[in-house]
């Protein structure tokens, strides 16, 4: 994804992820998840690949869409 529009904001566990993009989506943002542990596990080579997933947004939506990663992660550290 180095050529392209998007940005990688945030990579770490899955069920963080999920909630990036949950809370991305009710504001409007179609975050991009690459997770290539579970790439690896539809084909069929889950032993192989252990890495995290990371969420990308449009350049465009940047600012907004760190704002809510940072809000997320506040959440996940008080807890």
């Amino acid at each position: 994804m180095s050529d392209s529009e998007y940005v990688k904001i945030y990579t770490g566990n899955y069920i963080i992820v999920q909630l990036i993009k949950d809370r991305l989506e009710q504001v409007g943002i179609s975050p991009v998840i690459k997770d290539e542990s579970e790439s690896g596990r539809l084909a069929g080579f889950a032993a192989a690949l252990q890495g995290q997933p990371e969420v990308y947004v449009h350049e465009k939506e940047l600012g907004e869409a760190v704002k809510i990663v940072e809000t997320v992660r506040g959440e996940m550290e008080n807890k």
